[in-house]
């Protein structure tokens, strides 16, 4: 799909409101959730806010992509944005599989975390929204970058739910494994988008005359 000219100008605007917000929200998620997680020795707190800091990450690159100001250097910035973006999915995808295994073979106990779990709450709220508004830009802007960053935002949506349930299951029912294994879970689709990340950006490459 090809984005109308006339148009053009006012989605990418939209596109770059959305990734000041999606920059501003996680990196506030990230303190909040990393600050939690050390104190409460949780790995599925901590693991959510470095998801934070790569999305903050991603939507810098959003940010920077839709500065592209010619058609060529759209479509260069569109190329660098998808690898950029899958790759922070490989990068979480190490981390959380390293320290939740590790939390499972020695049996850690994190304690629970209210501000943790607030966080987590109120992320569901705001990650739903906020992914599906990018998808709907993403299909209108024909853009790989964007539909690949809202992606890592409905993860972030899955991220909160498995992260509330984990908290509420330790905390009340003092289930340990509810902390790493639903941390683990998600290993293979951070992994899935990371492949599908790349291969759409090939793709994309290959559709383009002369490549990109």
């Amino acid at each position: 799909m090809t984005p109308q000219t006339t148009s053009y100008p006012a989605l990418a605007r939209r596109a770059s409101q959305l990734a000041y917000f999606t920059v501003g929200y996680n990196a506030l998620e990230a303190l909040v959730a990393i600050t939690s997680g050390l104190l409460a020795g949780s790995i599925a707190l901590v693991g959510f806010g470095l998801d934070s800091v790569i999305e903050t990450a991603s939507g810098l690159t959003i940010l920077w992509r839709f500065r592209a100001a010619q058609e060529h250097e759209q479509e260069r910035a569109e190329a660098r944005a998808v690898k950029i973006v899958g790759a922070t999915f490989f990068l979480l995808a190490a981390y959380v599989s390293y320290e939740a295994i590790s939390d499972l073979w020695y049996h850690r106990l994190p304690t629970f975390s209210i501000p943790g779990t607030a966080i987590a709450t109120l992320s569901l709220i705001v990650m739903p929204i906020l992914g599906v508004a990018k998808r709907r830009l993403a299909t209108r802007l024909a853009s790989r970058a964007l539909a690949a960053d809202s992606v890592e935002t409905l993860l972030c949506s899955y991220l909160s739910a498995a992260l509330l349930l984990g908290l509420i299951a330790n905390g009340w029912l003092a289930w340990w494994w509810a902390d790493p294994v639903p941390a683990l879970c998600m290993v293979p689709y951070m992994v899935w988008e990371g492949f599908e990340a790349f291969e759409e950006e090939s793709e994309g490459r290959s559709a383009a005359p002369g490549g990109v």
